[in-house]
């Protein structure tokens, strides 16, 4: 019965629902998104270590190049072509798909002034558009959620896709942005008790006294992961996949992805990452491995959503926090360096190169000079595509780029 609920139990199981878990839903609060008629989505490939992006968008026809890579200098025989002077990794098969289909573009030469080339400091610095020495406790993904207002279905904002840490893009003061492994582990379980959902209902929806605000906040947080793992859990039974996705875990995780688009999720942000691209020693083999991953798992999950009929609504920016240096090192490897390109894939994507390669002998300390900042990027994907004014969550005014056909 669920008069046997104390106050002290129902509390104890609450604080099960509530903790970072297998067996919990972490959405806590109603989450917030862009309001209006734009039901665009953004989805966030977060390629951590650094990726080596002048052997992913490759000058093979400059001399420079096989000068300084000797041993890891990919020929243009061996590339897909963007153009005559440039091509793509050749595992990157999927990106060349899209590129012929006119879904997938590259930004050159993307980075910041004064590059930091500490992983974590970097990509704190791509996370929060600020530096070390700007305080802040907000990610600039976290801001854009607080700028645009809620969702009225209650469907979380964002979303991050995975085991590890949640992004700090995503931080924001007032909006929690739920962190799950899949489907079947953010379902709201019961602990074993058949009473504790109708419990927690019960007891969220009891009216409770103005000056209890803790209570009040449970309630609603409450209320809330109920109605999300249940709105989770029906979209993942309406899905079925028009394209089969790798078994890759970026490839899972995309996968997860189109299900809760296809399935009604209303969520604006999805974030998923993968790790790997620090390739000090041995890289071709394992640099390989993981553009293959990238580059096959967003293109099914392209090809997947255009065949379920929502492929106009959904753009993928996959980053990373700075690319190698240009000379390779002795152990078949590059080491930290800084600027490098941003891939973008989605109908509405301007196709091809975007800006110019950087310069292979007007070089930073040996590094690739930038000429595109990456907070201008991040302008273009908020007031071109998903329709938000970017001063205010970045910081300051970045004129964004032609990124959209």
């Amino acid at each position: 019965m669920i008069q046997q609920y104390k106050r002290r139990q129902f509390l104890t199981q609450l604080s099960g629902v509530m903790a970072f878990g297998a067996a919990a839903p972490q959405v806590l609060c109603r989450a917030a998104a862009a309001g209006g008629d734009n039901d665009r989505i953004l989805v966030v490939v977060e390629m951590a270590g650094g990726n080596d992006g002048l052997n992913s968008v490759i000058p093979h026809s400059d001399p420079a190049y096989k000068k300084a890579r000797p041993t890891l200098a990919i020929s243009k025989a061996a590339c897909l072509p963007i153009d005559d002077e440039i091509g793509l990794h050749p595992a990157m098969t999927g990106f060349a798909e899209l590129l012929e289909q006119n879904r997938f573009g590259v930004i050159q030469g993307v980075g910041y002034e004064n590059p930091n080339r500490s992983h974590f400091e970097s990509m704190d610095i791509w996370h929060s558009c600020l530096r070390k020495s700007q305080t802040r406790n907000d990610g600039w993904i976290g801001r854009y959620l607080e700028v645009n207002g809620g969702l009225s279905s209650g469907d979380p904002a964002a979303l991050h896709l995975g085991a590890d840490k949640q992004p700090f893009a995503l931080t924001s003061r007032d909006i929690r942005v739920p962190s799950i492994q899949s489907l079947d582990e953010f379902r709201l379980m019961d602990n074993g008790s058949l009473d504790l959902r109708q419990a927690i209902g019960t007891v969220a929806a009891t009216q409770s006294s103005a000056a209890n605000d803790l209570l009040g906040f449970v309630q609603q947080s409450t209320t809330s992961a109920v109605e999300a793992s249940d709105r989770l859990e029906s979209a993942g039974m309406k899905y079925k996949p028009a394209k089969k996705f790798p078994t890759t875990g970026l490839g899972q995780k995309l996968g997860t992805v189109a299900k809760l688009i296809a399935g009604g999720i209303q969520s604006t942000i999805y974030y998923v990452r993968i790790d790997g691209f620090d390739t000090h020693a041995n890289q071709p083999d394992a640099h390989a491995a993981l553009l293959r991953q990238v580059s096959d798992s967003v293109t099914s999950l392209i090809t997947d959503l255009n065949q379920q009929g929502h492929g106009d609504r959904v753009m993928v920016m996959c980053f990373s926090e700075f690319g190698r240096r240009v000379a390779e090192n002795a152990s078949d490897g590059t080491d930290h360096g800084t600027a490098g390109p941003i891939f973008l894939a989605g109908n509405a994507v301007q196709s091809g190169l975007i800006g110019k390669h950087p310069s292979l002998t007007d070089l930073d300390q040996g590094d690739l000079r930038f000429h595109t900042d990456f907070r201008a990027v991040y302008a273009s994907l908020l007031e071109n595509w998903l329709g938000c004014e970017s001063e205010t969550v970045l910081g300051g005014k970045f004129k964004p780029l032609s990124i959209l056909a």
